[in-house]
C-alpha cells in the first residue's frame, strides 16, 4: 500500500502497568510489547487474539484512554504526525472514533437519535445514517434498551458516518450477535472501508473477521506474532507460514477443529524472553 495512505501507524509500541503485589511490593505487568502496525485508507486491518490477551488496550493507547498506572514507549502516528495529547484533541471524535464492543456504551438516559446525531452531527446527516442502515425514524425517539441487539449495534455504527471519520478503531464489534447480525455488521464495515476509511478491527474471531478484513495480524502473549494478507487463508491456508496462525486456522470448526497447544507452539519464543528477563 502506498505511504501516503497510510492513516494510522504503531511503531515499537509497548505497554505496561504498574501493580502491587501483596503489601507494597510492586510489580510491571506488560500488556503490549514490539507492536508494528499500520492500517492505510481503505483497509480494514483485523488483530485476532484469544479474550483477555490484551487487544483492546491498543485501542485505548490510541485515544488516549489509559488509566495512570500505564507506563508506554514506542511511538504512534496518525497521518505521518505523532499522535500526542494536542493532537487527539483535534482528532479524536471527529477524524478517528472507536465503537465499542458492547451496546451498552449507548447511553440508557438518552434517546437514540441524540446520541447517534451527536454534538456535531446535523439532522441531515443522522437521517443519512439512519437509512443507509436500515434504522426506521421511529428509533430517534426510542432509548437503548427498546431497540433490539441488532438496532442497537447499527445505532453503533451509524456514529462512524456521522462523524465523517477517517479512521475508525472497532474493539470486539460483533459478541452477543447472532451469525447473520454479525456477518451484517461485517458487511458495514466492508462498506465504510470500500469508501475510503480505514478501521482498525479487533476480534477473537478469526473467522468473521475473514469475511471483510484485507489484513490479518495474529496477536499472542502481548505481541503480533504474525503478520499476513487474508488471501493466505484460502486453499485450505496454503500461503500461512507461522505454526501458531495455523493452528488457528485449523482450529475452526469448518477446518475439523483441530486442537493445538499454544504454549507448546509457542515454547521457543517463550524461553527466548524469559532468556532476556
Amino acid at each position: 500500500m502506498s505511504e501516503q495512505n497510510k492513516l494510522l501507524e504503531i511503531k515499537d509500541y509497548r505497554v505496561s502497568f504498574q501493580m502491587y503485589d501483596r503489601g507494597l511490593k510492586k510489580r510491571t505487568l506488560t500488556v503490549v510489547r514490539n507492536m508494528n502496525i499500520a492500517v492505510h485508507k481503505g483497509e480494514i486491518v483485523a488483530i485476532v487474539g484469544a479474550s483477555g490477551s490484551g487487544k483492546s488496550v491498543l485501542a485505548h493507547a490510541v485515544l488516549g484512554l489509559l488509566p495512570g498506572n500505564a507506563r508506554t514507549s514506542g511511538t504512534i502516528l496518525y497521518e505521518e504526525h505523532e499522535l500526542d495529547d494536542k493532537l487527539r484533541k483535534e482528532k479524536v471524535g471527529t477524524e478517528i472514533i472507536m465503537i465499542p464492543q458492547s451496546v451498552t456504551y449507548l447511553d440508557p438516559l438518552m434517546k437514540t437519535g441524540a446520541q447517534v446525531q451527536g454534538i456535531k452531527g446535523s439532522t441531515a446527516q443522522r437521517k443519512k445514517a439512519f437509512e443507509r442502515y436500515g434504522l426506521d425514524e421511529s428509533a430517534t425517539g426510542k432509548y437503548p434498551f427498546q431497540l433490539s441487539g441488532g438496532m442497537a449495534r447499527r445505532a453503533l455504527i451509524s456514529t462512524a458516518v456521522i462523524t465523517e471519520a477517517k479512521l475508525i478503531l472497532a474493539d470486539e464489534p460483533t459478541p452477543g450477535l447472532s451469525e447473520d447480525l454479525a456477518l451484517e455488521t461485517m458487511q458495514n464495515f466492508r462498506e465504510l472501508a470500500d469508501a475510503g476509511k480505514g478501521i482498525l478491527m479487533i476480534t477473537h474471531d478469526l473467522d468473521i473477521a475473514l469475511h471483510v478484513a484485507d489484513t490479518i495480524a495474529v496477536f499472542y502473549d502481548g505481541e503480533v506474532i504474525d503478520t499476513c494478507r487474508a488471501e493466505a487463508f484460502a486453499e485450505d491456508g496454503k500461503g500461512l507460514e507461522h505454526p501458531y496462525t495455523k493452528a488457528l486456522w485449523a482450529a475452526l470448526p469448518q477446518n475439523g477443529f483441530v486442537p493445538a497447544d499454544p504454549v507448546q507452539l509457542m515454547k521457543g519464543r517463550r524461553d527466548k524472553r524469559n532468556a532476556e528477563r
